[in-house]
């Protein structure tokens, strides 16, 4: 399911950059497969948890994925709503409007690449780099937003455009928030630490 999500994340913004038609739709449809696939992981989860009976890390380990499963989801959906904005819109990213947009876009694919690779490697280190890393991405959708305000007041003929990259610069950012979710699932996973709380 990681690896499908990064296609799609990924593939949106090849179709944000370039405007590329034939990828978003792609990606729209893509969702499916990743519904499909968040499906199969929760129902093995719910088999595994009756039939098994699992303790300690083992359940941890259950329980995460679970939580997991539904932030990764959400990704996907995000990733195809930017699709959905990209197919009303008839500018690339690189007509010099785009501001901290692509960095932007660049961040939160990178987040989400981590947290994965986290949970793949149970690699505690770089989960937290992850949490901590969502910071920059919240720094610049803030960036971006005052960036497009300042288009929609200053260049009138741009304001449709700037409203639909404000849309998708939100999307960018709440895909950086469930891998920052994601990430602090691999934390309690391995530690037994959510949030700072103690959960068993």
């Amino acid at each position: 399911m990681g690896v499908l999500i990064e296609r799609s994340l990924k593939g949106a913004a090849f179709a944000l950059a370039k405007n590329d038609r034939r990828k978003a739709r792609w990606v729209i449809e893509f969702d499916e497969q990743v519904n499909r696939k968040e499906r199969d992981i929760e129902s093995l989860c719910l088999r595994l948890l009756l039939q098994q009976q699992p303790v300690a890390r083992d359940l941890r380990t259950i329980s995460a994925a679970l939580k997991m499963i539904s932030d990764m989801e959400r990704i996907g959906d995000q990733a195809a709503d930017i699709c959905e904005i990209v197919l009303m819109t008839n500018r690339p990213l690189d007509d010099g409007l785009a501001g901290h947009l692509p960095q932007l876009a660049e961040v939160t694919t990178e987040l989400t690449s981590g947290a994965i690779s986290a949970f793949i490697q149970r690699d505690l280190e770089l989960a937290r780099k992850v949490i901590a890393g969502d910071d920059e991405a919240d720094r610049l959708f803030v960036i971006v937003r005052a960036e497009m305000t300042a288009l929609i007041r200053s260049h009138e003929e741009v304001s449709e455009l700037a409203v639909d990259r404000l849309m998708i610069a939100k999307y960018f950012e709440r895909i950086g928030d469930h891998a920052q979710n994601v990430a602090e699932w691999v934390e309690y996973s391995l530690t037994g630490y959510y949030k700072g709380e103690i959960l068993g």
